[in-house]
């Protein structure tokens, strides 16, 4: 059990000096320094069970690469999302440390339990979108259909203003 304390006291003094040491790149600056060819290496690194991406600049300076708007290093908990992003950022070449990879210390719980409520969301619009074209298509083949009969502006008014008068007639007796 001590061993367990002593492996994640070491794991968080690690991640403390990193985040004092280092410096951060949002995903944004990333891609800019990338694209203009400022980066010299990269680290699919482990910590715990989650990776990191640090970068090696042209400049001399390494960063982690840290979440949209924060300088929080951002975590991956499967390496392969971190590298299919390296990947498409056109980072393929690159190295792996994983002398502070610990599998058994995975989160187990949820970073973005919101992200099941929007996909949630998502089908259920999907499926209403759905249902709504297929219903706008149905409209459309029927007028198209040259056998549709159409009703004039004028008797549809007539026809609505006859049911008002036999509904007003109806509740007349009924006052409260």
């Amino acid at each position: 059990m001590q061993d367990n304390y002593y492996s994640c006291t070491l794991s968080m003094i690690i991640h403390a000096s990193w985040e004092i040491a280092m410096h951060t790149l949002t995903l944004a600056e990333l891609r800019t320094t990338t694209h203009a060819g400022g980066i010299k290496g990269v680290t699919l690194k482990a910590e715990g069970g989650a990776f990191l991406i640090q970068v090696s600049t042209r400049r001399g300076t390494d960063a982690l690469l840290a979440k949209a708007r924060s300088s929080e290093p951002r975590r991956f908990g499967n390496p392969v999302q971190a590298l299919n992003l390296l990947h498409d950022l056109g980072l393929v070449v690159g190295e792996f440390d994983v002398a502070h990879w610990t599998p058994t210390a995975r989160s187990s719980t949820r970073v973005r339990p919101d992200r099941a409520i929007a996909m949630k969301r998502a089908h259920e619009a999907a499926g209403h979108d759905e249902w709504f074209r297929a219903e706008v298509a149905k409209g459309i083949a029927e007028a198209d259909d040259p056998n549709a009969q159409w009703v004039s502006h004028e008797d549809t008014n007539a026809s609505w203003a006859a049911r008002r008068a036999a509904l007003l007639e109806r509740t007349k007796g009924h006052d409260h």
